[in-house]
């Protein structure tokens, strides 16, 4: 090789490097950037007190306040420090990420205005792995902080915090809007600590499911939501067994409930269990980062494209009994009726919120439930059942 074509060569050589530096010092911001505004939690104290209980007596037993970190009785707890905590995780995520997950009722692709018609937090474990997610019913009647200087509102509906914060209303000043009040009226209430928080309209959704080929789901029973003189309203019923469901039919049965909000909630894990085995499929796993980019400016959310990579990842790290969802027991709620200065005279979910505080303690730390061998039997009201077998 001669002189000048090795000047030429060492020429292209550090052209090469210096274009992969640039290019590194480019993207790797925009890879740990947030989507969208950061949660702004703050000091925001939660509750101490069952202030909002109508005088429900419950008499059910909370899960154990197990402290972080104790393992389950009986079982040895092993040394941890913060290198060996990084190298058990997979798929370069942090030990675990709580994230509050949103279903609006908004039927555009906006996020003016909109009611929380899905509430879920999802504890995202890296260590196991393992998902959990758990509920909480849009009839609960709580606190909504910081926003008592529009027309004197202090309480409402947990769905309608979501609705105040988005700009449509201009009731709530935070960056991250509706996620962001709705997360700071889940601490105030309930001591929830979401780090992140995704949100999906109903448009959004359904092009989703359009977009992955359709969702299979089995239902335990029939579901409909026929009224009187809707007979012929094939759409609003769906019989026991297995259905394949397009995104506007997934849409109609996650938003039935004719047996009330939490066989509704039933309905919708089935169908996130639909859309995880979709997304595993052959055919779609090699397209989820397509997909992502595909939908990232119809969502809100602050998870950054990292974020969303690691929990990728995650996804094909698991089966079907490492996806839990939580349940209350039945007979923690009892219905009943408030006068709320801008609902009217409305239906509410009466229950004791110390209890509820603690199934969110002890969800957050990962000791509900504890293990699946450790889980109550079905036969006693279990509040812990495994969809995506």
């Amino acid at each position: 090789m001669s002189k000048a074509q090795k000047i030429i060569l060492a020429i292209l050589g550090v052209g090469i490097m210096t274009f992969c530096v640039l290019i590194l010092l480019l993207l790797v911001p925009r890879w740990h950037r947030p989507l969208g505004p950061a949660l702004e939690l703050g000091t925001n104290t939660p509750q101490s007190e069952a202030t909002f209980t109508l005088g429900k007596a419950n008499t059910i037993t909370p899960p154990p306040a197990i402290e972080p970190g104790r393992p389950p009785t009986g079982t040895a707890a092993p040394a941890v420090t913060a290198s060996s905590t990084a190298a058990m995780t997979v798929c370069g995520g942090p030990p675990t990420l709580m994230i509050l997950a949103i279903g609006s009722d908004q039927r555009i692709d906006q996020y003016t205005y909109g009611l929380a018609d899905v509430i879920r937090l999802v504890r995202v474990d890296f260590v196991t792995p393992r998902v959990t997610v758990m509920s909480f019913p849009r009839d609960l009647y709580v606190e909504i902080p910081g926003i008592s200087d529009h027309y004197g509102i202090t309480h409402g509906k947990i769905n309608q915090a979501y609705l105040y914060g988005n700009p449509g209303m201009g009731y709530y000043q935070g960056a991250d809007l509706g996620p962001g009040l709705l997360a700071r009226t889940l601490q105030y209430n309930f001591g929830a600590q979401p780090q992140n928080y995704i949100a999906v309209n109903m448009r959004t959704f359904e092009h989703i499911i359009d977009a992955v080929g359709g969702v299979t789901v089995t239902l335990d029973h029939a579901v409909d939501g026929r009224k009187e003189g809707q007979a012929n309203r094939d759409d609003l019923f769906f019989y026991k067994g297995t259905h394949i469901l397009s995104g506007k039919q997934a849409l109609e049965l996650a938003r039935l409930r004719p047996y009330g909000d939490f066989d509704r909630g039933n309905s919708q894990n089935q169908i996130l269990c639909g859309i995880y085995d979709k997304l595993l499929s052959p055919k779609v796993v090699g397209d989820i980062p397509e997909l992502i980019a595909a939908f990232e400016d119809n969502v809100q959310t602050d998870l950054t494209p990292a974020q969303i990579s690691q929990l990728s990842c995650l996804l094909t790290k698991l089966d079907g009994s490492d996806i839990v969802f939580l349940n209350y027991p039945d007979d923690l709620f009892t219905g009943t009726r408030v006068d709320d200065p801008q609902l009217g005279y409305t239906f509410i979910l009466d229950v004791d919120f110390s209890i509820l505080r603690d199934y969110v303690r002890a969800f957050s730390q990962g000791t509900w439930p504890i293990a699946t061998s450790q889980m109550p039997s079905e036969d006693n009201d279990s509040p812990a059942k495994t969809f995506c077998d």
